[in-house]
């Protein structure tokens, strides 16, 4: 039986790779998930797994070759060498070095970690080798560029192997361990060495062949093989690992003084370094520092402000906050209100509420709004869908809910992609005025602030009412100003008297 070894998804907007590196012959014995080879796209390296146990067929695409998703590698040809591939998992070993009875290994892979994400960081391990485990109890964690997954075990047994230990960069396919169960139920623990993975890595380094972009970036650099430390599977090196090692070259004599080549720190006291600690960053922080500096390099950002009357909304809020809780089990807060006034102000002015892409302007008749929320890991904006079309209750439920999963960890990919329109309530933290950078590609995000009672000139009258600055920041390639003050104009009347909302006026 022959099985098809093809290209698998590379990412969002990534349409072909070219083939980097085959690790097999036709002819070599490979077992179920060894890697076959490397394929290089424009962003990230790519290992391609074997998908059955058997025998290396036909290499349809040769190393040099660009090829698309799904095109067709080689072909495997089951049955042959399946003996080798029977005998890769491993199990455990008793005191004395003898192999303990065992049922069958289960792989532990990574799971699905959403649309455009290939790779993640394994953070924390909570079961050591030998330790025995229930099913679906949680193994380890991964961090991806913005959330945290957490990896049940698919079986009740030991783990046997650990093959991805903590700090590993691995991608959306790769084997993170090896289960082991015994026959009648019960486990055998195994001692084995703290980080197996790492001694293919440091044992013999020239029988790895690592990236192809990695040893251009080596030469390029003038470093070595033995000053690269090998993230890749069995220790290969990445074009990353490479970028590591000449940064930590270059701050090693300095350590003291040593900072983001951006922002270079003067010399530090000695006592003042023994106080200091350095915390390496996560995924999360450097994709939100990446993104938001990307953004303010890409789009032509400008934020436009006002003030916005809250006495109308207030009396609304607390005339009726007791009816609709007790109706609808939720409470009413301001996000509803600002969510409908943003929604009825974009129908107005559509390019607010679109998005730049390549040379077309993409207008979007529909609102899925973002509405940013800290957490303890940082800031994430899960996304309303529909809220154009959502009642009072329905944004309020979908706003709690939200909110409650991102302060947990628990939200997922899909819940933070496709946003149209953020809202950021800087106001909850006592923030009086800011500007709000933009979550591309959007091309608009409205600041809101704290309520703070100042004096306002009414019909010729000093009167003190509650005052809200409102910012709106906009990519000015596609806003005029005109309509980011319309926008703004039309949010601040729909406010000031809802019954606007009601009329559509």
């Amino acid at each position: 039986m022959t099985t098809e070894v093809r290209v698998p998804t590379l990412g969002e907007s990534v349409t072909e790779a070219t083939v980097a590196t085959w690790f097999k012959k036709p002819g070599d014995a490979v077992a179920v998930d060894e890697m076959l080879c490397e394929l290089e796209t424009d962003k990230v390296t790519v290992e391609v797994p074997s998908p059955s146990a058997g025998k290396m067929g036909e290499i349809i695409a040769a190393e040099g070759e660009t090829v698309g998703v799904d095109a067709l590698l080689a072909t495997i040809l089951e049955g042959e060498g399946a003996d080798t591939a029977d005998e890769k998992p491993a199990a455990p070993a008793d005191a004395d070095g003898d192999t303990a009875p065992t049922g069958d290994s289960i792989d532990v892979m990574v799971p699905t970690l959403g649309e455009s994400v290939t790779e993640a960081t394994v953070s924390t391990w909570f079961k050591a080798v030998g330790d025995s485990v229930a099913q679906d109890e949680m193994l380890c964690e991964l961090e991806t560029d913005k959330v945290s997954v957490e990896v049940p075990s698919p079986a009740a047994g030991v783990l046997a192997e650990i093959t991805a230990p903590e700090g590993t960069t691995v991608d959306a396919s790769a084997k993170l361990a090896v289960i082991s169960g015994g026959a009648d139920g019960t486990v055998a623990p195994a001692p084995r060495p703290e980080a197996p993975a790492e001694a293919p890595a440091s044992s013999d380094k020239a029988d790895i062949e690592d990236a192809p972009s990695a040893r251009k970036a080596m030469a390029e650099a003038g470093v070595t093989r033995d000053q690269v430390t090998g993230t890749g599977r069995d220790g290969r090196v990445m074009k990353d690992d490479v970028a590591r090692a000449v940064a930590a070259a270059t701050s090693a004599p300095a350590p003291a003084a040593s900072a983001p080549a951006s922002a270079p720190r003067a010399p530090v006291p000695a006592d003042d370094a023994a106080r200091e600690e350095r915390v390496k960053m996560t995924r999360l922080r450097q994709t939100i520092a990446k993104r938001l500096k990307d953004s303010q390099n890409t789009a032509a950002m400008l934020t436009t402000y006002n003030e916005v009357d809250m006495t109308e909304v207030m009396a609304l809020r607390s005339r009726y906050k007791d009816e609709f809780e007790k109706k609808h089990g939720v409470r009413l807060g301001f996000m509803s209100f600002f969510t409908k006034a943003c929604c009825h102000a974009l129908k107005e002015v559509p390019e607010v509420n679109a998005e730049i892409d390549g040379n077309e302007i993409v207008y979007k008749n529909f609102v899925h709004m973002g509405v940013a929320a800290g957490t303890p890991t940082g800031l994430v904006v899960p996304v309303i869908r529909d809220a154009d079309s959502m009642s009072f209750a329905e944004i309020e439920k979908a706003i709690a809910e939200k909110g409650k999963r991102a302060r947990d960890g628990k939200l997922s990919m899909a819940e933070m992609q496709g946003g149209t329109f953020t809202l950021s309530n800087g106001g909850v933290y006592g923030s009086l005025m800011s500007s709000p950078i933009l979550n591309p590609p959007q091309s608009g995000i409205l600041g809101m602030h704290k309520i703070q009672d100042r004096p306002m000139a009414i019909n010729g009258e000093v009167v003190i009412r509650p005052m809200m600055y409102l910012a709106l920041s906009y990519d000015h390639r596609i806003v005029d100003g005109k309509g980011a003050v319309t926008f703004l104009v039309r949010v601040k009347e729909a406010l000031e008297d809802p019954r606007r909302l009601l009329m559509d006026l």
